[in-house]
């Protein structure tokens, strides 16, 4: 009878136990950190005021400077010179050199990530999580190439980029963008406008939409609202998630939803920057609406450095050059992380990190493992993130504009291959590499070579253990095909 009263005993404390959990709200069950990444397109080093820009381009960013006191904030986060190389890295942890996505494609041969390229979507997925995207995509403008093909559930966005909104009504893109016309003989209303797709895994993706001026200016809006619900949703039932909010702005044409039009009175680009502030917060108010703001990793960072057309320029802060450049006002951007209790809150640094960090670090937070049957270029920085080291596990990355190998960075010093200022400028070989110090001289300005030759040692291996990888597994050639068959190493 004893052992009968202890046995019962037990299975009461049992039921008890597993009532109390049952009981909990979702959020508290929930074992896996939710990940939410918000990737701008095309945010200068200059234009948060956290960096010293907000005021000074004519719009505060209160929720963003918040977040960022928040978290940790980089001062040497670097990315790709172009939009699509940007995001393959992040997507792949592979320098897109390998990928055969170094640049923005022009059309006339498959574009994008060959299904063999694993992405972090993918990895997340196996593990369990929720993967949604919104908004620009530019790695694939074929079906079987759209994010739902490459480990997202859901998508909704464009394939390519916010530049062809100016197509289907020329009269108005050439009062705003004056080299737009028919110098050429060509009609833009000929030109098929870039359709807004819909999609869910296992599904075709439906238009929904095309994207013009009008529609343009409330992407912003529309990319948040599904964001936001998707996060609620996915809070509400208890399943970790991947929510990448790829927002429009301050891409070209940098232009506000109505809403904003006017509200700082300082013209469009500003009104663009508080507008993107307003959405981030919107996404941060879901975040801790849903009460998962304690198990949530947040990064905010910029896809690119400053834009570089007339008249929707930005800021690269105290660097020199824009984006489609190997200056540091092109690879140098904002980088903001936040994960209560874990990342130390107000920490600066000036330690290097690139964009393909992202994917190995993600894929740790996650719980996957990296494919092994490949060079994955991204290092794994969470124990830096987590305030565990000082250092970051990286010293130094190669530059390049689109296939030619512009600059390698190591540490405080730069080399420089080719020299181009701007993106509109022509890339001239150096007759010798010039070699810059980044700590006192921010605007690239003077070769500090022939005192400093001892870097060249360092900053030269780097390339060339990137050769040599080549060796073994060679490079994917843009405009590659699917079914991609790879090298056997």
């Amino acid at each position: 009878m004893k052992q009968i009263g202890v046995t019962f005993a037990v299975r009461c404390a049992l039921v008890a136990l597993v009532t109390l959990f049952a009981a909990l709200p979702a959020a508290a069950q929930q074992k896996k950190p939710n990940i939410v990444f918000m990737l701008v397109d095309n945010l200068g080093y200059g234009e948060l005021g956290c960096y010293g820009g907000g005021v000074l381009r004519g719009a505060p960013t209160p929720r963003i400077d918040r977040l960022a006191t928040e978290g940790m904030r980089l001062l040497n986060f670097n990315v790709e010179a172009q939009c699509t190389p940007s995001r393959s890295a992040l997507m792949t942890g592979r320098f897109p050199i390998r990928s055969g996505t170094y640049q923005v494609p022009l059309g006339g041969v498959p574009d994008g990530l060959t299904l063999w390229e694993v992405t972090i979507a993918e990895l997340l997925s196996g593990q369990g999580y929720a993967t949604g995207m919104w908004g620009k995509w530019h790695l694939g403008s074929a079906e079987e190439r759209f994010p739902t093909h490459q480990g997202f559930d859901e998508w909704y966005g464009i394939p390519r980029t916010y530049d062809e909104a100016m197509w289907p009504s020329l009269d108005e893109a050439k009062g705003m963008w004056p080299s737009v016309g028919n110098k050429q003989g060509w009609n833009a209303k000929e030109v098929p406008a870039e359709p807004i797709y819909e999609a869910r895994r296992g599904e075709r993706a439906r238009v929904v939409g095309t994207l013009d001026l009008e529609k343009r200016r409330t992407m912003e809006a529309e990319i948040t609202s599904r964001a936001v619900e998707f996060i609620k949703r996915n809070a509400s039932q208890g399943k970790p998630f991947f929510a990448y909010v790829s927002f429009s702005l301050m891409h070209m044409p940098t232009l506000p939803n109505p809403e904003f039009a006017g509200k700082t009175g300082n013209g469009d680009w500003a009104d663009c920057l508080a507008e993107m502030d307003y959405r981030t917060g919107q996404i941060l108010d879901a975040i801790k609406g849903a009460g998962i703001e304690n198990n949530t990793l947040v990064i905010f960072a910029s896809d690119n450095g400053a834009e570089a057309t007339h008249p929707w320029e930005g800021a690269s802060g105290p660097w020199r050059g824009t984006y489609f450049t190997a200056m540091e006002g092109g690879i140098r951007v904002p980088f903001i992380i936040r994960w209560p209790g874990k990342v130390p809150a107000g920490l600066t640094s000036n330690e290097i990190v690139h964009i393909v960090d992202c994917f190995t670090t993600l894929a740790r937070v996650g719980g996957a493992e990296v494919p092994k049957d490949r060079p994955i270029d991204g290092v794994d920085q969470l124990d830096f993130f987590l305030g565990k080291q000082e250092k970051s596990n990286r010293e130094g990355f190669p530059i390049f504009v689109a296939d030619r190998l512009t600059a390698v960075k190591w540490r405080n010093w730069k080399g420089f291959l080719l020299w181009q200022d701007d993106m509109y400028d022509t890339p001239k070989m150096l007759p010798i590499p010039k070699l810059v110090n980044l700590l006192t001289d921010m605007k690239e300005e003077r070769d500090v070579g022939v005192y400093n030759s001892w870097v060249g040692e360092p900053i030269g291996k780097i390339p060339a253990d990137l050769v040599a990888s080549f060796k073994k597994y060679p490079p994917i050639k843009m405009g590659t095909p699917d079914p991609y068959v790879p090298p056997k190493p």
